[in-house]
């Protein structure tokens, strides 16, 4: 039996999410100089992808 044309995974198709991973933001946090060692990783402030 053949796979759905839509479960298909797209690996190389480099779609961009929109939602981040935790240590993403922390990562793009650090960047901007927003984030300090000791800091909570709940309650993160909203990022965009840069």
């Amino acid at each position: 039996m053949s796979q759905h044309r839509s479960l298909k995974s797209r690996a190389g198709s480099g779609v961009k999410r929109s939602v981040l991973k935790r240590f993403e933001r922390v990562e793009i946090m650090k960047k901007r100089g927003e984030w300090k060692d000791g800091d909570r990783v709940t309650g993160l402030k909203k990022t965009r992808v840069e």
